[in-house]
């Protein structure tokens, strides 16, 4: 499936899939496309990826705009910093922590939205929050949206995880998200 912005207006999509299979890139494509309407004042952007890594010849990671892409009117909510959980942590104890800490830098995002909302809400990675085993209140926010377009990661590439749980619990969580999705692209 290869949809346009236009085809999107007015639903929540979910797009999903393992590391590489292009879901920031049509995201990216997505939000590009809205903005070239003249929707920018009516976006925000909350970000929640890593920075892009290399690991064993795969890119990970990467935000959905660099900071020089980011057009005027577009509201841009990022961490600082994001974690990669199961690429980093040397322990189970350190996944956990990195998981949990990514969640409290995240969920103010989520706040920050719903305190101002506007009708078209673009969120990149949503798996990174889904890790800490919390739904809310990502489903608010995604219920504010006229409009929400979300990817998130669904695959097998990065299920090693030190037998936290951690693995098991994005991928439930991914699947509960995309029964309240009208629209889920599967990459």
């Amino acid at each position: 499936m290869n949809p346009s912005f236009k085809d999107l207006l007015g639903k929540k999509t979910l797009i999903m899939g393992d590391v590489g299979a292009g879901k920031t890139e049509l995201t990216r494509r997505l939000l590009r496309e809205a903005i070239s309407l003249g929707y920018s004042r009516e976006i925000t952007v909350i970000d929640m990826a890593p920075e892009t890594e290399i690991i064993d010849g795969r890119p990970i990671g990467g935000r959905l705009l660099e900071l020089a892409e980011r057009p005027n009117g577009v509201r841009y909510l990022a961490p600082l910093r994001v974690e990669m959980p199961r690429v980093k942590a040397a322990s189970a104890e350190e996944l956990r922590h990195l998981v949990d800490l990514n969640a409290r830098r995240i969920r103010p995002l989520l706040e920050m939205y719903l305190d101002a909302p506007t009708p078209i809400l673009f969120i990149n990675d949503v798996s990174i929050y889904l890790q800490s085993g919390h739904l809310h209140p990502l489903i608010d926010a995604i219920e504010k949206a006229e409009t929400a377009i979300i990817n998130g990661y669904y695959g097998e590439y990065l299920a090693e995880d030190m037998g936290t749980g951690v693995s098991a619990v994005e991928r439930r969580l991914m699947e509960r998200l995309s029964l309240l999705m009208d629209i889920v692209i599967r990459l």
